[in-house]
């Protein structure tokens, strides 16, 4: 903890960043480098995964070991995100942080929100809680406690105007993350994948408690196909977050012939034909490459019930929330079962203008999330932020 804390206050201005989980991780990257290239002698610490670690930041906790999904999974891990919430707050308390940067996150960050705004930091965040869909109340909490706000979907800063929240849309930053290194024939060869056959990727998601409940059924799904379509090939992209002994433990459970590909989730979405997608930040990158899919979400019941009595939204996948249709088909939690999924799969795969139909839907995302850019715009709206703290260096608070 002292070197840590020696590492932090070596030079420069100091901003902690927070981020929660994998797409969080990028996106935070991608912001503190454009940061950087404003003014190099930035220090960055927090919260983050190997892309925030490439980018110079001195990790305090890793987002993969803080990322949960539902409410009885936090459980497991609440011990532990508690501990770093209580590191977070003592560097801040230290009087050595000029900027608080919270990457989406929100039922960690909110608190922290809270405790910056006491001590006198500014606040920053960048990518909006889903406040749309529940718990719109916290819009007022983030009124108080939040300096400035960068949001990344067009329909969010309506949100915000009946609070004195300083909120700019910045275009979404996947428009400059999505893209492929391979040709279809260069991918296909890379990954050891047969050309010809009709492919179709798995993306389970990124937490592996997550991964337990989506993985098993897309597996038994990959299985049914498989007899339906012999010409058929099945692979996943393995999210950094992921250790490849973990998922390839479960699919060797399940007997299915799956090919897992490591560091190359945009090659592997961009050469499927379809894919089985868990809902989340992948099925906007799925639809970014143009890929057809179907949602897949499964929490555990309890999660799921106080989510149907707190979330007021027609759909749970970000594509269709954002096309305002349900563009691509959903499975949530019971119907997120081998049969009916192998179904929908079949039924899409051999129906050529239901295929095409959903690819031109599909384009229509990408002109519904602004320009590429968006970390560049981002970073200069934090950067403001830094000019306006006082140059006064703060006094440890007992406040907090």
């Amino acid at each position: 903890m002292h070197r840590e804390r020696e590492r932090i206050e070596s030079s420069g201005k100091r901003v902690m960043i927070v981020t929660g989980e994998a797409s969080g991780d990028l996106h935070g990257a991608a912001l503190v480098r454009s940061m950087l290239r404003i003014d190099p002698s930035l220090r960055f610490y927090g919260i983050g995964g190997e892309n925030l670690g490439a980018a110079g930041i001195d990790i305090v906790a890793r987002s993969s070991d803080m990322a949960v999904v539902g409410l009885t999974e936090v459980l497991s891990k609440l011990g532990y995100i508690l501990k770093v919430r209580r590191r977070l707050k003592q560097l801040l308390q230290a009087g050595t942080t000029d900027l608080v940067i919270l990457v989406d996150y929100p039922d960690f960050n909110m608190p922290l929100a809270k405790v910056a705004k006491r001590l006198g930091v500014k606040v920053f965040y960048y990518i909006s809680p889903q406040v749309w869909a529940w718990r719109r109340g916290r819009i007022h909490q983030l009124a108080r406690y939040v300096d400035r706000m960068a949001v990344i979907f067009p329909f969010e800063t309506s949100v915000y105007e009946k609070v004195p929240l300083d909120v700019r849309f910045v275009g979404h930053p996947l428009l400059d993350a999505v893209g492929r290194k391979y040709s279809r024939h260069e991918a296909l060869k890379q990954f050891g994948l047969a050309d010809g056959e009709t492919t179709v990727g798995i993306l389970p998601g990124s937490r592996e408690s997550e991964v337990v409940r989506i993985l098993p059924a897309m597996v038994e799904t990959a299985k049914i196909l498989k007899k339906r379509l012999p010409a058929v090939q099945f692979v996943l992209p393995l999210a950094d977050t992921l250790e490849y002994d973990f998922v390839s433990h479960i699919i060797r459970q399940h007997d299915a012939d799956v090919t897992i590909v490591r560091n190359s989730v945009y090659d592997v979405v961009g050469i499927s034909d379809i894919a089985m997608v868990a809902s989340g930040t992948a099925t906007l990158e799925t639809a970014l490459l143009e890929t057809p899919m179907i949602v897949v979400y499964k929490v555990s019941p309890f999660s799921y019930l106080m989510g149907k009595m707190i979330v007021h939204v027609d759909n749970i996948g970000m594509v269709n929330i954002i096309a305002g249709k349900t563009v691509v088909p959903e499975f949530i939690q019971g119907e997120a079962n081998a049969s009916h999924m192998a179904d929908a799969l079949y039924e899409i795969l051999t129906d050529s203008s239901r295929m095409d139909a959903m690819k031109e839907e599909l384009t229509k995302i990408r002109e519904k999330l602004g320009q590429p850019g968006a970390a560049g715009r981002a970073a200069n709206l934090a950067y403001g932020l830094l000019g306006e703290t006082s140059g006064v260096r703060r006094q440890k608070s007992e406040y907090v």
